[in-house]
């Protein structure tokens, strides 16, 4: 056994053939082959293999070990050690981008009270210091009170320092005064700045807070590519070989495809659009922008704010504040506009909404350009409450909720707080999935971890990492193992018309593939979260190996 990370962690064995004997020179040629191993397949038949041969970055066979031993021979052969192969995991959104920028931010995800925030900014600031101090993670719903902060504190305790703090779920910051006057604020919109009196409180929600963000001075390139770089690689360790990014501007994208084309990041990316002009004429006018690495089809719009932050727009008012229903960030006209657009365009529309009179407003927003039933895919990301009168609308009109597990066990404390008796009608993910058959599974890194992992554990077993609560949370929607794996992997790949290309292990199919040390489909609750990821293949080379295989 190795060590990794003070965690012992099984040998599995890459051999390299230096020379191929007489009898290897009669067999077909292959790049890459994993044998002595249970392979998941996710096909049709959900089958389980022994051994997989891969040329040219595509799964070239599949079978027992005799079969393909027999028939290929390669440079690099895997013998799995009776370990666990799956197809490499999808997350079907994400914030790549938010990923890699998070080593700017000092993490406040352990805070306990808004004294402990500072304690971490002043930590931060000596090791790294600059000219403006950067924070994310704050979560109020942790701290005694659950009451939003405010900058009088910032002020005092960094005097003329430009702050900005994003609130964990990225709707909300804290911007010192300093950060505020940076920003030049005009035309606030209702709902989006808190006030004391006539002063700022610093706590700004949704597009504002966005603006607030957008002032903080950019890395330059060579140390956003690094960061960038680095963060594909964090995705490799998760064993994730493939993730869409809910929203970029065109800058982003073709700096991604630069990088990508370069060769330096080749981890398999499928991007949302912000619903900007300059993106619209990129891409939606030239129509569907694709290659094996990046894939750019759809629109992401946003509806409304979160939950944690109240900024999600609910039917009726907060059960925990009486005077608000949370806010609608877009218009009837924009939505439908875009949805327009999108049609004639064969692009895909993703909507951000939480709150059921959000989710329900995007459902009829969708429904008015889609007709009927209908091969589009048009998401809904997060669809977190829905009203049980509006969940027929899926299925109805074939509109995809995208889900992302680990919302349900972080959110479970309080959300009954926030919603009452309606919290019955939230993170439903087995209704949802019962709409269409099917649905795409994400984390919403890095708001959340960025395990995909975690993500399998919370949807089975609908409890957050300590094992809590005891009996589960609204455990009758919980999926079972075989609808979680295929959530992270094939309708995951579905979720972006990538079906026929990965996301199952199948002839033809890119050669993405992650090896873990235990069964995720057998075993123990308590050791689903134990599970480790050993190695990740993209495009049939190793591009994470945990154990430092023996080469030889």
């Amino acid at each position: 056994m190795k060590r990794f990370k003070g965690i012992q962690l099984p040998v599995l064995f890459i051999t390299i053939s230096v020379a191929l004997s007489s009898c290897n020179d009669m067999k077909s040629k292959a790049d890459l082959i994993i044998y002595n191993a249970s392979i998941y397949t996710i096909d049709s038949s959900f089958s389980v293999v022994s051994a997989v041969a891969v040329k040219d970055g595509r799964i070239l066979d599949l079978g027992t070990n005799d079969q393909i031993l027999s028939r290929y021979g390669a440079k690099v052969q895997i013998n799995a050690s009776q370990h666990f192969v799956y197809p490499g995991f999808i997350d079907a959104h994400s914030h790549f981008y938010g990923l890699a920028f998070e080593q700017r931010y000092a993490d406040l995800t352990g805070a306990r009270s808004f004294d402990d925030v500072l304690k971490i900014l002043k930590s931060w600031r000596k090791e790294h210091p600059s000219d403006w101090l950067l924070g994310r993670g704050w979560d109020q719903n942790k701290w005694p009170g659950q009451k939003f902060p405010d900058n009088t504190l910032l002020d005092k305790t960094f005097p003329g320092v430009p702050v900005v703090l994003t609130r964990i779920d990225g709707h909300a910051v804290l911007a010192s005064s300093e950060a505020i006057e940076k920003a030049a604020l005009k035309n606030i919109p209702a709902g989006e700045a808190l006030f004391n009196g006539e002063r700022f409180t610093g706590i700004f929600l949704e597009g504002t807070a966005d603006k607030i963000r957008n002032s903080v001075p950019p890395l330059a390139e060579t140390e956003t590519e690094k960061l960038l770089i680095e963060a594909a690689q964090k995705c490799f360790e998760a064993g994730l070989t493939g993730v869409t990014d809910a929203g970029l501007d065109l800058k982003d994208i073709i700096r991604l495809e630069k990088l990508q084309q370069q060769k330096k990041l080749n981890l398999r990316l499928n991007v949302m659009l912000n619903p900007t002009e300059e993106n619209f004429k990129a891409f939606v006018e030239k129509g569907i922008h694709k290659t094996p690495w990046i894939t750019v089809r759809s629109i992401k719009l946003y509806a409304d704010g979160a939950l944690g932050s109240r900024g999600a727009c609910l039917k009726q008012p907060y059960s925990d504040d009486p005077a608000n229903k949370g806010l609608l960030v877009t218009t009837p006209s924009f939505m439908q506009k875009v949805c327009v657009m999108a049609y004639n365009a064969g692009y895909q529309v993703n909507t951000h909404a939480i709150g059921d009179s959000a989710v329900g407003f995007v459902l009829r927003s969708y429904a008015a350009v889609l007709q009927g039933a209908n091969d589009r895919r048009w998401r809904i990301e997060h669809s977190q409450v829905v009203d049980p009168d509006d969940i027929h609308l899926y299925g109805k009109y074939n509109i995809i909720p995208s889900v992302q597990g680990t919302h349900a066990t972080s959110d479970m404390v309080w959300a009954k707080l926030r919603l009452g008796r309606r919290v019955t009608n939230a993170y439903a993910y087995k209704n949802l999935l019962l709409q269409n058959g099917w649905l795409p599974n994400g984390t919403d890194f890095p708001i959340e971890s960025i395990e995909p992992l975690k993500t399998f554990y919370a949807s089975v077993v609908r409890k957050d990492a300590d094992g809590n609560p005891e009996d589960g949370f609204q455990v009758e929607n919980a999926l079972t193992r075989k609808e979680a794996l295929k959530s992270i992997t094939i309708w995951a790949a579905r979720a972006a018309f990538e079906e026929d290309e990965k996301g199952s292990i199948e002839k033809g199919k890119f050669g993405d593939f992650v090896i873990l040390d235990k069964d995720i489909m057998n075993v123990s609750e308590k050791e689903l979260l134990n599970t480790k990821v050993l190695c990740t293949i993209l495009d049939g080379k190793v591009v994470f190996d945990a154990t430092k295989y023996r080469q030889k």
